[in-house]
């Protein structure tokens, strides 16, 4: 898994570098076998942001790019154009990534983080339960979009990512368990592209075996 995310990152035009962060003896061995790069973090991070914020303190880098292990086949553009959406976005302290819902199924799952935006695109809320709430029925038209599932891609400004980790964490960040709301509920924006290009996010036992037979 760690392996195809390495290597679909450094398809990413544009990164300097790619870099594995983990407290994990046995998944730096593993990173180090396939010829990657990586770093050891602090094992008492609370979160994974917090270990990204140790892993890009030392850089000399204005964004970071945060892909997170659960991504093996995301397309590499993807990356480029929310990091070409934050550069655009001066008033923005990060970005990520949207894709449209179809299916009622995946639009009640919890385990599938939805998310809304303005008419900016600027994110308003992330919500583990369905949203928006169709009042008068959820849309039966074939096609239509339900919603927007949010991919857990992030690309920050490194000042304001050193300044997030050092944030306290916010009432609805505790109850989502979604660490972007900490973001929104200090008032800082987060500017979100949307993708038409699927891929899989390997957060279930479900998932891993989708994975496995779009390998296949």
């Amino acid at each position: 898994m760690i392996q195809h995310v390495y290597e679909r990152t450094r398809l990413v035009q544009g990164l300097d570098r790619v870099l594995v962060a983990t407290d994990d003896q046995r998944i730096a061995r593993a990173v180090q076998d396939f010829g990657g790069d990586v770093v050891i973090t602090s094992s008492a991070h609370p979160t994974g942001t917090d270990r990204l914020a140790e892993a890009a303190q030392p850089l000399a880098a204005d964004i970071i790019v945060n892909v997170q292990g659960d991504l093996p086949f995301f397309p590499p553009r993807m990356v480029e154009d929310a990091i070409v959406r934050l550069q655009e976005s001066p008033e923005a302290a990060m970005a990520t990534v949207k894709t449209p819902i179809y299916e009622e199924a995946e639009w009640r799952n919890p385990n599938v983080v939805k998310v809304v935006t303005d008419r900016s695109g600027h994110a308003l809320y992330f919500s583990r339960s369905p949203m928006p709430c169709y009042r008068d029925g959820v849309p039966a038209a074939q096609g239509e979009v339900l919603a927007y599932r949010h991919i857990g891609l992030y690309v920050y400004r490194k000042d304001f990512l050193l300044t997030f980790t050092a944030l306290p964490p916010t009432p609805l960040e505790e109850a989502e368990k979604l660490e972007q709301l900490r973001a929104l509920e200090w008032g800082y924006k987060i500017c979100v592209t949307q993708t038409e290009r699927p891929t899989i996010e390997v957060d279930t036992p479900e998932d891993l075996i989708r994975a496995e037979e779009a390998l296949r």
